[in-house]
């Protein structure tokens, strides 16, 4: 029997940012109509405001929102 220590394999945390919109819909292949009528919904993460004239979204939420239309798939 091995004394090393048992370590898991888990997957690297993706790193915590400010997403700007042309990034969301690269990520999801989304446009931006459907990105904010789905926001209307309830049906997608909202957007933050950064600045008095921009938005973005956590990278967080958007990663969970599409692990979990992934998850529906299998």
């Amino acid at each position: 029997m091995s004394n090393q220590p048992v370590t898991s394999v888990e997957a690297p945390q993706p790193q915590r940012h400010i997403m700007r919109r042309d990034e969301v819909e690269q990520k999801t292949g989304f446009k931006r109509a459907h990105i904010y009528n789905l926001m209307k919904e309830g049906k997608f993460p909202r957007a933050k405001r950064i600045g008095l004239r921009a938005v973005g979204w956590d990278s967080l939420e958007i990663e969970h929102w599409i692990a979990e239309r992934l998850s529906r798939q299998e």
